[in-house]
């Protein structure tokens, strides 16, 4: 059976961190893009990050970049979002989703599969 499941969120202060988890079971992640969605309340939902199937190529919204770094572990068909430096703007749910392709994009357009999601707020 094909299942999804993201962990890692909860509530932080401003500039902490969190690392999101996002584990495979049913199906290999190795060959498919995986890309980081959020959506917070009364937003449309958007892409965050997408790592690519085959060479590990990373793709970042300009609002995370450089604090944020999404990595696979093939070894345990999971795929990460260490977030760092975390603002009360990125509170959010947050979901990973696999992509058909092996390419990466951050549209949420020819992704398959998605997780149920992992709630994060940033807040003091």
């Amino acid at each position: 059976q094909l299942q999804f499941v993201e962990s890692g969120g909860g509530l932080v202060q401003p500039g902490g961190s969190l690392r999101l988890s996002c584990a495979a079971s049913g199906f290999t992640l190795d060959d498919r893009a995986i890309g980081w969605f959020r959506q917070a309340p009364g937003k449309e939902r958007e892409g965050v990050s997408c790592i690519t199937g085959s060479l590990g190529g990373t793709t970042y919204v300009d609002s995370v970049k450089g604090r944020f770094t999404i990595s696979r572990d093939k070894a345990k068909n999971t795929v990460f979002l260490q977030m760092n430096r975390l603002k009360p703007e990125d509170t959010a749910d947050y979901y990973c989703a696999v992509r058909a392709s092996s390419l990466c994009g951050l549209s949420s357009t020819g992704y398959m599969y998605w997780g149920q999601g992992t709630q994060v707020t940033v807040s003091s």
